[in-house]
């Protein structure tokens, strides 16, 4: 048996832990919000560690010796780097200094760090290219991680992950607004996954992923965004959103939403089929779908 810690136990985090006490291991929570620490402790019966990685000091350090470690603290919100990984590897050489190295570590990336690919179909071998200080910190954070692993010996697998949805995050404020969408013809592939099927992804490469491994993660569906944001109006018996060209949805639409239209690819998902043995639970998003509401009037 081994403990595991998650450094940012959010949403995806705890789905994780739920997984992993359900097999009788030692979970530990870590994350900078306190009231929400606590709640993890008295709701879902965690151990806690209070972990702020945008702080200089960072006592009392996790406890990561001998341990799954994951890691799914986003990057800050500005700037090519990521400082907080940069923190984080600092405790695991402080560890390691200490002669507890952890078991492995499970790092949560982006698919955002292969940039615009044309559409085309891409696999973990393709060379990251990010093009927008979103996808560099992503990148950043990753190399920072996979160069410990590399040079203490230490097991460290990346998820590149495409979008995240489940019921709480689906767009469906933009829906009811009517903000535009690309024409259908236009809009980019996108590439997405059920939050639950993310966390079997994530107890499957807490078991047997290799060392230095890279896995992309998505349910293999080929779609793009416009269709995306159809099957879930459909679905919900709301309006489908206007369409529009790229002429009108430059003049309309937010800088941020312009910077993911004008990425697009299709995630190669083999290695994480066959290497992991993922079975998902929700392939089909349309399913999916209908399972979360089929409650609802």
């Amino acid at each position: 048996m081994f403990d595991v810690t998650i450094v940012g136990c959010g949403d995806i985090g705890l789905r994780v832990a739920r997984r992993w006490r359900q097999r009788g291991h030692a979970v530990t929570a870590c994350r900078r919000d306190s009231a929400q620490l606590a709640r993890l402790a008295a709701a879902e019966g965690l151990a806690t560690c209070a972990l702020d990685l945008d702080a200089a000091n960072t006592d009392p350090a996790p406890p990561l010796a001998g341990r799954l470690v994951y890691y799914f603290v986003p990057p800050p919100a500005e700037g090519s780097t990521d400082p907080r990984m940069g923190r984080f590897v600092s405790l695991l050489e402080d560890s390691l200094a200490r002669g507890a190295p952890p078991r492995r570590v499970v790092l949560l990336s982006t698919s955002g760090v292969y940039g615009d690919q044309g559409g085309r179909l891409v696999d973990e071998d393709t060379p990251p290219r990010p093009g927008t200080d979103r996808g560099r910190r992503r990148l950043d954070g990753e190399t920072r991680l996979r160069d410990f692993g590399r040079r203490h010996g230490v097991a460290v697998l990346t998820l590149r992950v495409g979008g995240i949805y489940d019921r709480e995050r689906l767009p469906l404020a933009r829906i009811r607004r009517g903000t535009p969408l690309l024409h259908e013809h236009l809009a980019p592939h996108t590439n997405r996954i059920h939050a639950d099927d993310l966390a079997t992804v994530c107890v499957a490469a807490g078991e047997k992923g290799g060392a230095d491994s890279i896995y992309n993660v998505s349910d293999g569906q080929d779609s793009n965004m416009t269709a995306y944001f159809f099957t879930i109006a459909d679905c919900l018996g709301l309006p489908r959103p206007p369409t529009v060209d790229w002429q009108e949805a430059e003049a309309r639409l937010s800088p941020g939403m312009l910077s993911y239209l004008h990425e697009s690819r299709r995630l190669d998902t083999r290695r994480m089929r066959e290497e992991l043995g993922v079975e998902l639970a929700w392939p089909d998003l349309r399913r999916a779908l209908q399972h979360m509401f089929a409650r609802d009037d």
